[in-house]
């Protein structure tokens, strides 16, 4: 994992400074040069860990899954690109609470790494959805009812069985207190197509709990 889910989300907004940091083997980047970056790390952040931070938006609410908590340029040596300009945000980010559930952390999303592409922040956040919806859900996920125990292998397992395509390696598992935080997927920066992930840590447990998400 590039960094931990836990880490992201604490500096989003006070509510949410509780969590505590999990170190990383990234190095992050101050102010590089924008549309400089090997490829897209896409963070689905399981939705009861993401949901359960205090005062977490409205939209949690729902019962869900994953959801985006990013689309962030990353490059091959672990390091990634942050806050690259100072450029205005999408005019109504609240278009995309369907998928990231909370619209700080949308706000945050674009000033820290969408102003790390080259796009205006309409197609910024386009490419977010498009990335989002070109991944399917493992069916045990998605229909999870109890929290059963996995191995960060099972959850790999269960995204390539569901995405045929995908080449090896090109999902990586996060965790922290033996849970699942997120799943990563490694994306080509044209075209969006996925591909096997490089620099990037891992989830290192050998089993974690996988908390269902709460029953509608």
């Amino acid at each position: 994992m590039r960094t931990s889910f836990l880490v992201r989300l604490a500096g989003i907004c006070l509510p949410m400074m509780s969590w505590l940091a999990v170190c990383s083997s990234a190095c992050a980047q101050e102010r590089s040069e924008p549309g400089k970056f090997d490829f897209y790390l896409m963070n689905l952040s399981w939705g009861p860990e993401f949901c359960s931070v205090p005062g977490a938006g409205p939209e949690c609410k729902a019962t869900r899954g994953f959801v985006l908590h990013g689309l962030w340029p990353q490059n091959y040596d672990g390091s990634y690109p942050v806050n690259c300009a100072e450029r205005p945000g999408p005019l109504q980010p609240e278009r995309n609470l369907d998928i990231t559930p909370d619209l700080p952390l949308l706000e945050h999303e674009w000033s820290k790494h969408g102003t790390c592409t080259t796009m205006s922040p309409e197609e910024f956040f386009g490419l977010e959805r498009q990335a989002f919806h070109s991944v399917r859900i493992p069916k045990k996920l998605r229909k999870l009812k109890h929290e059963e125990p996995m191995r960060p292998k099972d959850i790999v397992d269960l995204f390539a069985k569901a995405n045929p395509s995908f080449p090896q390696a090109s999902v990586v598992v996060s965790c922290a207190d033996h849970r699942l935080t997120a799943v990563e997927v490694c994306l080509a920066k044209d075209g969006l197509m996925p591909i096997s992930c490089q620099g990037l840590r891992e989830c290192d447990a050998d089993a974690f709990r996988v908390v269902a998400p709460p029953l509608k």
